[in-house]
């Protein structure tokens, strides 16, 4: 059982290493599951402990986890990456290169809210591209309410809020 949890750490590892961009806790499953590998439970537990030795970084935004490798983890990933098998590098390659951009766009377009000290909300709103934020908005809300429904908006409408804001601030 540890060598084949071992492998599924190494592949997680992979994956992660092969993209410039966090994936959530279902993009890294979905591949993993579909390619019947293993049960999600496994899965997690993989992830549970590559995150706990400090070879994946954890980041919570709302009731999405998003995962990505530590320097260390691609260290680790140098040493035993031939432990992966060609064939399932390949799987993984051919499964980023077809899904890049819809991994990307999911994780790329981000909304929390939080609660401020005189109890009203801030929305933040942003876009990253490559690491870099193209558009970031803090929004004063009165309600819990509609900070939610901000956010919830947010994937949705970022696109459209920003080609306005570039007309407007590129006009002149």
């Amino acid at each position: 059982m540890s060598d084949a949890l071992t492998l599924y750490k190494l592949i997680i590892l992979f994956i992660l290493d092969k993209v410039d961009f966090p994936l959530t806790n279902a993009q890294l499953s979905n591949f993993i599951l579909e390619k019947e590998y293993t049960n999600y439970f496994n899965i997690r537990q993989s992830i549970n402990e590559l995150e706990s030795t400090g070879l994946i970084k954890k980041e919570t935004i709302r009731n999405s986890s998003l995962f990505r490798i530590t320097s260390a983890g691609t260290q680790t990933l140098s040493f035993f990456d031939n432990e992966i098998s060609d064939a399932i590098k390949s799987d993984i390659l051919n499964y980023l290169k077809a899904n890049r951009y819809s991994l990307r766009e999911e994780v790329s377009t981000q909304a929390n809210y939080y609660n401020t000290k005189n109890g009203e909300f801030i929305a933040h709103c942003y876009v990253i591209e490559k690491k870099n934020k193209l558009i970031e908005i803090h929004l004063n809300l009165p309600t819990e309410e509609e900070a939610v429904s901000v956010c919830n908006h947010w994937r949705n409408a970022s696109s459209e809020i920003y080609a306005y804001l570039m007309e407007k601030l590129l006009q002149g």
